[in-house]
């Protein structure tokens, strides 16, 4: 079952295009690249993380426009410009003093199977590539950039038994 799993997960990476975001990238005037980010993502970031789990980032690309978002996240653990991310887990690890089974990769697509491959806890939104989501112990019911990464969130914080606490400081 994945819920003993996910009660591990002390550090959840995220891919950004097609995750974080919906895989649009848009050009303004003067090659300013900008991206829409999903703000209950965010809000399941923050919950995540005022319960004691890291979150990072490991993306292909970089852009300001995700720095710029990471900051306001206060997520600090950002490798971008990755090409081999499945190589990249041994410096996340070395870094953040995890093991691999307390780790958990959401991803979309094909760069990101060799990583998904090697956390304790592969994730694939709902709109991933059909080799991604065969790879994936979970398939988000929500699409990259419209709630999939909360949804993960949610499920990390369940599974911890401490989303009804949560919830009841919220409301």
């Amino acid at each position: 079952m994945l819920q003993p799993k996910l009660k591990l997960i002390k550090l959840l990476l995220l891919d950004v295009d097609g995750v974080l975001t919906n895989g649009q990238i848009t050009y303004a005037s003067g090659n300013v690249e900008t991206k829409s980010f999903n703000v209950k993502d965010g809000l399941g970031i923050r919950l995540l993380q005022s319960a004691g789990v890291k979150v990072g980032i490991v993306t292909g690309r970089t852009s300001d426009a995700l720095l710029h978002r990471c900051a306001d996240l206060g997520i600090t653990m950002i490798y971008d410009g990755v090409n081999a991310k499945g190589e990249l887990l041994e410096t996340v690890l070395s870094v953040s003093g995890f093991s691999p089974h307390e780790v958990a990769f959401v991803g979309d697509d094909l760069p990101d199977i060799p990583l998904l491959k090697k956390v304790g806890v592969s994730i694939a939104v709902a709109d991933a590539h059909h080799l991604v989501k065969q790879n994936a112990d979970m398939v988000t019911q929500n699409n990259g950039g419209c709630g999939a990464v909360r949804e993960v969130c949610e499920q990390i914080l369940n599974a911890a038994g401490l989303w009804e606490k949560i919830v009841k400081t919220c409301i």
